[in-house]
C-alpha cells in the first residue's frame, strides 16, 4: 500500500472504548505503524476532494464526525477483519488525487480487500472505476443517484459528467451501467433516450421504492457501486434546506447498501457528495448506518461463484419464439440466474457463457412468453 497517500485518523477517535466497532478496526494512527492488512476484508478511507463539484460550497469538510458515529456503533455477529486507512488529501491537482484513489483501490483489489470510499464530489467514481484497468475483463457499475451524470463527454470531467467520460475513454472496461433511483425532472429526455440506446439500466425512484427487491439482481451483477448522498431525501439527511425533498428514506438507502454488501461480485463501494452542508447529526448517523449495513451485507455473502457453483444449480429451459432461455436456481439461497449465450462469430465482450442475475418473476414471465428486459439488453450489448 502506498502509505504516502494517506494521512492518519484523528487520535481522539481511537479512544472510544468498549465492544464498539472501533475495537474491530485496525486504524491508521499517527506515531503508529500502518495497519497490517493481512486477512483484512474491508478497508475504509476518505478522499477530501471536491474541486470538480459544479456547485461548490467552498467550505472545508472532513470525515471525523462520521467516523465517530461509525466507531460508536455496535458490530453485528461479524468475523471479517476491517481497517481504516485514513484520508487521501487533495493533491496538487485533481489528477493527482485521482491517481492516488486509483492506486489505493487497485492495491486493495489485488489484495482481495473491498475498499469503501468516503468522498467529496462524485467525479471520484471515475478514479474508482479506472482502478479496474487490467484487473477485470469487463465491469458493471451501479450508481444510486437521482441523476444519470452522463453529461457532455466532450467537456472537462465534473461530478455531473463522469459517466460520459467512463463511456468514451479508453481502455473501455464498462460493460453495463445501472442507475437506481433517478428522478425524471432532474434528467433531460436526451439523456433518458441515450440510456436506452446504450442498453443501460435505469430505475426510477418510485419503481425502486415500490418494490426495493427488484434491484437485488442488479446489485448482484455489480462490480463497483457508488452512492450519491443527493439520492436521499433532505428530511432523511436531517436538513430540509437541501434542494430535493424527494429521494430515498433512511430505511431504503440502508437496504440498498446491504444489497450491495451481500453481492458476491461487488468489490468496491463509494459514498460520495459529502460536504459541509451535510454536517448534521442525522446526516452523520445515517452515513454511518449506510456503512454498517454494507459491512453486514459482506459478512452474509453466500459466496455462490456462478461458475463453480453452476453444476449445483437447478436448470430450467423455457422456449420463447426462436429462443430457448436457460434459467438456473440456487438450491442454497433460492436466487435465480439466466444464461447469456456465447455468440462465437461475434466479438463477444464477455468471452463465455455468462449467468445474469434475475428474479423468479423473470422466470415466470418467460413461462408466459415474456422475454426479460435485462436479458434482452445484456444480449444486445454482447452482440455490439
Amino acid at each position: 500500500m502506498e502509505l504516502e497517500f494517506f494521512t492518519p485518523v484523528n487520535a481522539e477517535l481511537a479512544e472510544i472504548a468498549g465492544n464498539k466497532l472501533r475495537s474491530s478496526l485496525r486504524i491508521h494512527l499517527e506515531d503508529k505503524a500502518f495497519p497490517d492488512l493481512d486477512g483484512v476484508k474491508i478497508a475504509f478511507f476518505g478522499v477530501l476532494e471536491d474541486r470538480l463539484d459544479e456547485e461548490p460550497t467552498g467550505e472545508p469538510f472532513n470525515f471525523d464526525d462520521i467516523r465517530r458515529e461509525f466507531y460508536n456503533l455496535y458490530p453485528g455477529n461479524w468475523h471479517l477483519p476491517m481497517a481504516d486507512l485514513g484520508d487521501i488529501q487533495k493533491g496538487e491537482t485533481v489528477e493527482d488525487t485521482f491517481f492516488a484513489v486509483q492506486s489505493a483501490v487497485n492495491v486493495c483489489l489485488k489484495k482481495g480487500i473491498i475498499p469503501v470510499i468516503l468522498g467529496g464530489s462524485e467525479d471520484l467514481v471515475y478514479a474508482q472505476y479506472r482502478a479496474y484497468d487490467g484487473v477485470e475483463q469487463m465491469v458493471n457499475l451501479v450508481n444510486i443517484d437521482s441523476k444519470f451524470d452522463l453529461g457532455d463527454a466532450d467537456k472537462p470531467i465534473s461530478n455531473r459528467s463522469y459517466v460520459g467520460k467512463i463511456v468514451v475513454t479508453k481502455p473501455y472496461n464498462l460493460f453495463n451501467y445501472s442507475s437506481l433511483g433517478y428522478q425524471t425532472y432532474f434528467n433531460s429526455q436526451d439523456e433518458i433516450e441515450l440510456m436506452d440506446r446504450l442498453f443501460f439500466d435505469a430505475y426510477r425512484l418510485g419503481e425502486v421504492t415500490g418494490d426495493i427487491t427488484v434491484i437485488e439482481p442488479v446489485m448482484r451483477d455489480a462490480n463497483l457501486v457508488s452512492l450519491d448522498l443527493g439520492a436521499i431525501s433532505g428530511g432523511a439527511l436531517g436538513n430540509y434546506r437541501l434542494k430535493s425533498p424527494n429521494g430515498f428514506d433512511g430505511k431504503e438507502i440502508c437496504a440498498l447498501s446491504r444489497y450491495a454488501g451481500i453481492s458476491d461480485k461487488v468489490s468496491s463501494f463509494g459514498v460520495y457528495e459529502y460536504t459541509a452542508r451535510l454536517n448534521f447529526p442525522a446526516s452523520r448517523m445515517l452515513i454511518a448506518q449506510i456503512l454498517w449495513y454494507f459491512v453486514e451485507g459482506v459478512n452474509f455473502r453466500k459466496n455462490e461463484n456462478t461458475i463453480s457453483s453452476k453444476k449445483e444449480f437447478i436448470r430450467y429451459q423455457v422456449p420463447i419464439d426462436d429462443e430457448i432461455l436457460v434459467f438456473y436456481k440456487s438450491p442454497v439461497s433460492g436466487r435465480w440466474w439466466i444464461e447469456i449465450p456465447f455468440i462465437s462469430p461475434v466479438s463477444n465482450k464477455l468471452k463465455r457463457h455468462t449467468l445474469l442475475p434475475c428474479t423468479q418473476g423473470d422466470y415466470l414471465d418467460a413461462c408466459n412468453q415474456i422475454i426479460p428486459e435485462r436479458w434482452y439488453k445484456t444480449k444486445r450489448k454482447n452482440e455490439i
